[in-house]
């Protein structure tokens, strides 16, 4: 029997299938972190969701739209928390330093979520996940940043420098650090957290 849909709601998911795919996305995202991006397949995701294959294609379709969706939630939940973060702050430099301790503190709280963003994105090799309007935050990241940064110079708290480049140089050492850490879990990630805000503060006081 198939679940009733609110009156109003037609063509829209009824909670039990909003519940599913949400199930199906968790399968996925501890998939990809634990064996890679190869090895989650749809046959694997319905195994650990108790599924069907059948099931499993009837709510997503394809394997890629499948870890499309887990990609973009990931993505959704980290933009949200750093935002969240951001905008809470009081002023330019203190946006900015909420920024880099937001970017590392979500990463270190979510490391498989780290693991989804960066399987799906090696696994990406025709590219099309950087170039799909919402598929990939980097750009929406890097102009995030470099907004601060503009502000920052605006207020007459930052130096005078081209923003764009500066953020890719501050992004590149958050990348770097993260990177650090999932290859040596024994790093300290707080610490290391708190060097980047003083290198980063460094580099553009005024």
């Amino acid at each position: 029997m198939s679940p009733r849909r609110s009156p109003g709601a037609a063509g829209e998911p009824t909670f039990t299938e909003r519940a599913r795919r949400e199930q199906l996305v968790a399968c996925t995202i501890e998939l990809i972190a634990s064996r890679g991006y190869p090895a989650a397949s749809l046959a694997a995701i319905a195994e650990r969701a108790g599924l069907s294959k059948a099931a499993v294609l009837y709510h997503f379709g394809s394997k890629d739209k499948l870890t499309r969706a887990a990609f973009e939630h990931v993505v959704s939940r980290f933009a949200a928390y750093v935002h969240e973060r951001v905008d809470a702050a009081p002023d330019p430099r203190a946006a900015l330093v909420a920024y880099v301790r937001a970017m590392v503190g979500y990463q270190q709280a979510h490391r498989s979520h780290v693991c989804v963003i960066t399987e799906t994105l090696l696994d990406d090799a025709g590219g099309t996940r950087l170039k799909t309007p919402g598929g990939h935050a980097a750009t929406g990241r890097l102009d995030g940043l470099v907004e601060l940064l503009v502000a920052g110079q605006q207020a007459g708290v930052f130096r005078e420098f081209e923003p764009r480049t500066a953020a890719l140089a501050v992004g590149g050492a958050i990348d770097g650090v993260v990177a650090a850490w999932l290859s040596d879990p024994e790093l300290d990630l707080d610490a290391a957290a708190e060097e980047l805000v003083a290198f980063t503060l460094r580099a553009i006081d005024a």
